[in-house]
């Protein structure tokens, strides 16, 4: 059997239409099949590839950390070096409260190690996160999920969230003592990139401080520089209670984390001890690789180009079949009339070896999102790649 013959027989599907792409091997902004053809990757593997694919400093700290050791014992038992590393240095670029680092393998275990931590420390129950909300898949996380078509088939779920309209001022007083956290994104990406409004964002940081519910804040894809800033809530002069990290976060490996104030995360210690507990959150591996992408961000990406290079995507991607342009940063939303047509364009651009793809809740939008390194001249090419795309639907 070939290796797409196994695939479909023995790896568990999640779609009736997957990509297919034979993976040969990556590199920079580009991933290779077995017939050595380049795609050049737009979505950087869902806003995980922010630095590219295998970058030579992540790919040295992987090398090194291998020699070293691997795991060992599980989360919060054994110091380890790249750990406290990295929550030493993640911290250090944060706002003071939030200074202590809880690392979990994945974006939907963070959301729910914070939906814990909420529990724990308001003895309330009830959760309010916003419509077409995404913040993982696990069945707390989906609880949040913002669409009944993402829940319908796994309820009942949850008791006690609720689902509020988004930067509508008026729906914050459903927010009241009895809320023990509110989930919120500064960019609704799954929704086609619908940003927060800064009134409405400042506003709910005063609500929830009135009521004393958490603000829990889901950068899990707009964090680590992908909107222009290493933090989206930087544009916003909001600081949240607890902050949600992942996807880029680990550099190409799995790691996430929430992060909030010490004396707030120190609680899950205590009754119960081990409140909350994970065997390979803050992998060896993952953080050495997490610390040197995080350095090589700091250091050697000049974040003040992402919007140059937004306003190039911008400018060059005008057509009669976009209905609407949506970004921030390098989160980007190319409003089409529906999926047919997305779909038609988007197979076109594969063809061309342009990898793009949609939204969940926007399935109509092409999803742009490309690796933080991607160069003028390549958002030229994949530009007029694009833009032939749309040409295909002025013939249908």
């Amino acid at each position: 059997m070939t290796i797409k013959e196994l695939f479909f027989q023995h790896v568990a599907p999640t779609s009736d239409l997957p990509l297919q792409l034979e993976v040969q091997r990556a590199e920079a902004c580009y991933i290779y099949d077995t017939n050595n053809k380049a795609y050049l990757d737009l979505i950087s593997g869902i806003s995980v590839g922010n630095l590219g694919h295998g970058h030579p400093n992540v790919r040295a700290a992987i090398h090194q950390q291998t020699d070293l050791y691997l795991h060992t014992m599980v989360y919060g038992e054994h110091i380890q070096q790249p750990q406290v590393q990295l929550a030493q240095m993640v911290c250090s670029l944060l706002p003071d409260k939030l200074n202590a680092v809880y690392f979990t393998n994945s974006g939907s275990e963070a959301t729910e190690g914070a939906m814990k931590l909420a529990k724990r420390l308001s003895g309330r129950s009830e959760f309010i996160a916003f419509e077409k909300a995404y913040h993982g898949s696990t069945q707390g996380a989906l609880s949040l999920n913002g669409s009944e078509y993402f829940k319908q088939a796994f309820r009942p779920l949850l008791p006690d969230v609720k689902h509020i309209p988004f930067n509508q001022i008026e729906a914050l007083a459903h927010i009241t003592t009895a809320t023990a956290a509110v989930f919120v994104e500064t960019v609704k990406v799954e929704a086609g990139v619908q940003c927060i409004d800064a009134v409405f964002f400042q506003k709910l940081r005063e609500r929830c401080t009135e009521t004393g519910a958490l603000l829990i804040l889901d950068e899990i894809q707009t964090g680590m520089g992908r909107s222009g800033k290493l933090f989206s809530f930087e544009h916003f002069g909001v600081v949240p209670d607890v902050l949600l990290l992942g996807k880029a976060f680990g550099a190409g490996l799995p790691l996430a984390a929430f992060i909030a104030d010490k004396e707030l995360l120190q609680q899950l210690s205590y009754q119960p001890v081990l409140g909350h507990i994970t065997t390979f959150g803050g992998h060896p591996l993952s953080c050495a690789a997490a610390l040197a992408g995080l350095k090589t961000l700091v250091s050697e990406i000049d974040l003040a180009d992402i919007a140059k290079k937004e306003a190039l995507f911008k400018a060059r991607l005008q057509h009669k079949q976009i209905k609407a342009f949506r970004s921030f940063g390098f989160l980007m939303a190319i409003d089409l009339a529906d999926f047919a047509a997305m779909r038609k364009v988007m197979n076109y651009c594969i063809e061309a070896g342009v990898l793009t793809d949609w939204f969940l809740f926007a399935d109509n939008c092409l999803r742009i999102s490309p690796p933080l390194i991607i160069t003028t001249s390549e958002i030229e090419n994949v530009c007029s790649i694009l833009l032939k795309g749309l040409d295909q639907l002025n013939y249908t």
